[in-house]
């Protein structure tokens, strides 16, 4: 595997940064991976923590099972944060449930695999436009689907960090969504991001940043920049990891 990777995390004009990345690898695979948490002091740190941490343990445990069925992987693990993160809030000395965001990509012989849950995305892009990307799980994503509203609407909307699905939510209603795997190609870059990094730009924003420059580590701090500009006094956390597969 050739590949760079960088990852940048911002606590914004927020009082505590709940946000959470990582990354792994071996000579068979790249785990990729970024948690936005939710919750009162400390634990949307602990949600987002856990998620992770949750991740990257059962990638050394996994192999060579991970090779053979990486959604399978995928599915399981989540789930299994999913449930580590409810365990916190059932602990009755914690009245403040604790949640997270999580996107998680893993790359295999040359395939993406993919899962989230929330509105932390995934992007790839490719040749000038974006070739995949994750589909929020909020509330102005629902009205997007439904023609209520544009996607430049939904940028400003007030309610556009109202989620309807993380880890440690409820029960019930809580899933994840799969999406197929993609074969990568050289120059493809894949950029996770929390909605602090995300949200103040619109897709093709994020394809032209990338676009005209290959250094991806200056590319990513720019945007950290940005979008810490464009929201002055109220940034949200920002966080980000980009990878440029490839030579």
């Amino acid at each position: 595997m050739n590949f760079s990777v960088h990852q940048a995390s911002h606590i914004g004009h927020r009082k505590y940064n709940q946000d959470r990345v990582a990354y792994v690898y071996n000579q068979d695979a790249l785990l990729l991976l970024l948690a936005d948490g939710m919750g009162g002091h400390l634990h949307g740190e602990m949600a987002a923590s856990t998620a992770i941490s949750t991740f990257i343990e059962a990638f050394a445990n996994a192999f060579p099972v991970l090779l053979e069925d990486a959604e399978l992987f995928l599915s399981n693990v989540m789930r299994h944060a999913h449930n580590r993160v409810l365990s916190i809030s059932n602990d009755k000395r914690r009245d403040d449930a604790p949640g997270t965001t999580c996107v998680a990509a893993m790359v295999i012989n040359g395939k993406l695999h993919y899962a989230h849950a929330g509105d932390s995305r995934l992007y790839l892009l490719r040749g000038g436009r974006v070739l995949a990307r994750t589909l929020d799980h909020s509330l102005v994503s629902h009205w997007i689907q439904w023609g209520m509203l544009t996607e430049e609407q939904a940028r400003t909307h007030p309610q556009r960090n109202q989620i309807t699905n993380c880890l440690g939510g409820a029960e019930e209603v809580f899933y994840m969504d799969m999406a197929d795997p993609i074969t990568l190609e050289a120059g493809d870059v894949l950029l996770l991001g929390s909605d602090g990094l995300w949200s103040p730009f619109s897709d093709a924003e994020l394809v032209s940043a990338f676009g005209n420059n290959n250094n991806t580590d200056a590319v990513l701090q720019s945007l950290v920049v940005a979008a810490l500009e464009r929201e002055p006094g109220r940034a949200d956390n920002i966080s980000g990891l980009v990878v440029r597969w490839g030579d």
